[in-house]
């Protein structure tokens, strides 16, 4: 409403001002009239027609508009299923959530060993990190299907900046991430700092 209004009243402006050159006008209202009384839009009249003088605000358009109506409330959140397949679906709630809250953990603790140790990725898992890495897994995996499990969606629990799209975008930058340190440390032939 209030960009439709700021467009009419550019418009109204740059109509007035064109037509005060003009012998004839006729007064258009484009504006609600209410809001806009100084307002006036005006035109030329073609030839072959007849002048019109200006008319005065029509008296619908002098009642006051309507009452708001409230806005409803928001529809209660849908049930979430608890079904296994449902949850370990590929467009589940589980399978991108765990496996970027693994990416995540997995891409700080390599950079944080390759910065103490001066390890690279792979010296780092032949170095006993598979034993580390299965035991994280698994305790994360069974901390974030726990809550999936008893009907608690992870939309329930976002506000603020820690939401849950924020959480999937940080699980997807970290997986990239770690990917790309891998293969940088790959190509390089040691480690990247």
């Amino acid at each position: 409403m209030a960009a439709s209004a700021s467009m009419q009243s550019l418009l109204a402006n740059s109509v007035v001002y064109g037509a005060g050159k003009s012998r004839s006008a006729r007064v258009i209202h484009l504006v609600p009239a209410n809001r806009y009384r100084h307002m006036v839009v005006r035109s030329m009249a073609e030839n072959g027609q007849e002048e019109q003088s200006s008319s005065t605000i029509p008296e619908a358009s002098k009642t006051p508009p309507p009452p708001r109506t409230p806005t409803p409330s928001p529809p209660p959140p849908k049930k979430v299923s608890t079904k296994f397949s449902d949850v370990f679906a590929f467009s589940g709630p589980a399978p991108e959530r765990i496996n970027g809250r693994l990416a995540m953990v997995g891409f700080v603790s390599a950079l944080a060993v390759e910065l103490s140790k001066g390890q690279d990725v792979f010296t780092q898992i032949s170095d006993g990190g598979v034993s580390l890495f299965l035991a994280t897994s698994i305790l994360l995996s069974v901390a974030s299907v726990i809550p999936l499990f008893k009907g608690v969606s992870v939309e329930s629990k976002s506000n603020g900046i820690m939401t849950s799209d924020a959480e999937l975008w940080n699980g997807r930058l970290a997986m990239l991430g770690l990917v790309a340190l891998a293969f940088t440390e790959y190509v390089k032939g040691g480690t990247l700092v």
